[in-house]
């Protein structure tokens, strides 16, 4: 249990609060040449799940749920596998109960399936390079196949139905007068999503399309109203300040910086404190950083590692590198600092021997010196990218969280690399593999950051006189074309809707053409989203006027205003009648997430 650490009384009106993280927390792994084994009981990601009951005049608790069906062995344990099982299209199982169809050729478990969400800019590799080879190579990424007529969407509904039925059922019975309570406040509980950064609205229409159909909300409305977005990373501050006393070291004008090192990204966000009082008040400084290299790339590298090294040894194969994986993360890879010498690997049984490659009674052992390359990719990905953030910027702490950030090494080597600039590591001493979660409900209550920087540049497409004495439209010529429009010689009684995409550029500094002088749609541009409205409500503002050719039209101003609430893309029409500006109302539609 969390509560907030300056023990602030809540002021707002009685809700529920809940929140869900996806995680990316990784275990075994098993692969065969040119292509990853999906069916491995242990390969899973991770979500996790907190709440609050927050109720006027009392200071919020932030709670984790810790039973799940399926997994009573795990009573206290926050963290699900993120997998769903079906057989010929139908729902079978989700978290820890579809761990017994992995394997079973009458079923297909669907895994890593956020991954099919990832815009292209995210989609850097989930496999490194072998252990000993260039830390910026990076080859493209592969995604598990969903299971055999389901979609994407559909496997978003069973597991959040899955996950919203499990929290429903912790909350009832581990609340005093829970069941009440739940009948009163259910229909207005606020759900808080953690998102990569990366992310934008594309992915959050489509999981608030997936709540709707899990029943969770009840309608596009209703996703609307009670669905909050928030990055992995904002939440992570929220959940740090929470647990340190931020007065003793933190004042006005000072940045610092949070790294949410997890199991397959680590993001990195700068902040400037602009208040302490009434309430801490935070601004992004820049674009975060988010970089493909959590602690599965460790796992990976030591994959590589013991392949290489037992090419020729009967323990060479699959099952026995495997094995290696499994304990080398589950003990080496956690306690390694750096100092130790011999890092013994137990894999197998004491029948197990192979001197000529050094194992013996089912043990081999790795020198600090080949632990340290398993990680070395990883932490030179990580501190480059929370390098690139601060761009020379001094800062005196960096706030360093999340499973992987719990790595004595990796800590140790974070705090070589910043303390030669001036700057103090600091780490939260309880697990904070729960950050995101428990961290997004306290970023609702708390809503400590003002001010964020958008990670891209947002424009629309227009049309252009063209115009021969300029070079850049000579080279474009072949896209020339006679633009003609509808006119009404009398003032309509109705006017028709408007439709305009919202496009993203993703390049290097700026550019005012989306295609090249081919005509063909530029790399570093993208669709968001689709904008549309009904113009009859502006029609009150229609004017007649004359063209320099004499003929006589009606025209009417209007403009769209679009602002980021949050994570969440708002957008209204705009138009004026004489000196008044009026509103009326827009509706976003998200470019498809399929690439």
């Amino acid at each position: 249990m969390a509560t907030q650490s300056d023990s602030q009384v809540y002021q707002g009106e009685e809700k529920i609060i809940v929140a869900i993280d996806l995680g990316t927390t990784h275990s075994k792994f098993v692969y065969h040449p040119f292509n990853l084994c999906w069916n491995n009981p242990n390969l899973n990601r991770i979500a996790a799940v907190s709440f609050a009951h927050a109720y006027p005049g009392s200071v919020v608790d932030v709670r984790m749920v810790t039973r799940w069906k399926g997994q009573p062995e795990a009573a206290g344990d926050s963290k699900i596998p993120t997998i769903v099982a079906y057989e010929q299209g139908e729902l079978v199982a989700c978290g820890a109960e579809a761990r017994e169809y992995l394997g079973d050729e009458a079923y297909e478990v669907s895994k890593w399936f956020k991954l099919h969400l990832h815009p292209d800019s995210m989609n850097f590799s989930d496999e490194p390079p072998a252990y000993d080879s260039d830390p910026g190579a990076s080859p493209a990424m592969e995604i598990p196949p969903l299971p055999s007529n389901v979609t994407l969407a559909e496997v978003y509904t069973d597991f959040m139905q899955y996950v919203f039925g499990g929290f429903r059922t912790f909350f009832q019975k581990t609340t005093p007068n829970g069941p009440a309570i739940w009948d009163r406040l259910s229909s207005n509980t606020v759900i808080v999503l953690t998102i990569p950064n990366g992310w934008d609205t594309r992915q959050q229409e489509f999981l608030k399309e997936a709540a709707q159909e899990a029943g969770i909300v009840q309608s596009e409305e209703d996703a609307d109203l009670r669905i909050e977005f928030v990055t992995e990373g904002e939440a992570s501050v929220h959940y740090v300040l929470g647990k340190i006393n931020h007065k003793t070291w933190l004042k006005k004008g000072s940045m610092f910086a949070v790294t949410d090192a997890g199991g397959s990204t680590v993001d990195s966000t700068l902040y400037v404190c602009k208040a302490l009082e009434p309430k801490l008040e935070l601004e992004e400084v820049c674009a975060s950083e988010c970089v493909q290299a959590g602690g599965v790339f460790v796992d990976r590298a030591a994959r590589s590692l013991f392949t290489e090294k037992l090419s020729n040894s009967k323990f060479g194969d699959e099952e026995s590198i495997s094995d290696m994986v499994d304990k080398f993360e589950q003990r080496a890879k956690r306690i390694f600092d750096g100092s130790q010498e011999s890092n013994v690997i137990e894999f197998g049984s004491r029948r197990d021997n192979d001197r000529e490659y050094g194992i013996i009674q089912g043990k081999i052992a790795l020198t600090a010196s080949e632990v340290c390359t398993t990680f070395d990719n990883v932490i030179k990905r990580s501190t480059d990218s929370c390098l690139k953030l601060l761009r020379g910027r001094k800062i005196k702490h960096l706030l360093l969280v999340g499973g992987f950030g719990e790595s004595p090494y990796f800590r140790l080597r974070f705090e070589e690399e910043f303390g030669s600039h001036g700057t103090d590591v600091v780490t939260v001493e309880e697990p904070s593999k729960k950050a995101a979660a428990e961290g997004a409900v306290m970023w609702y209550i708390k809503q400590m950051v003002s001010a964020r920087v958008a990670r891209f540049t947002l424009g629309t497409q227009i049309i252009v006189p063209f115009n021969p004495a300029r070079v850049e439209h000579l080279t474009r010529r072949s896209q020339v074309f006679i633009h003609t429009s509808q006119s009404y010689s009398e003032k309509p009684e109705t006017l028709d809707g408007f439709c305009i995409d919202l496009l993203v550029w993703e390049g290097e500094g700026n550019t005012k053409w989306t295609t090249d002088v081919n005509g063909n749609r530029l790399p570093q541009i993208r669709d968001l989203c689709s904008i549309e409205a009904d113009l009859t409500p502006a029609i009150a503002g229609l004017n007649q006027v004359t063209s320099k050719h004499g003929i006589k039209y009606w025209k009417v101003g209007y403009g769209v205003r679009c602002i980021y609430n949050g994570t969440k893309l708002q957008a209204r029409l705009e138009w004026k009648v004489e000196d008044k500006t009026y509103q009326g109302p827009i509706r976003v539609i998200p470019a498809s997430v399929w690439k």
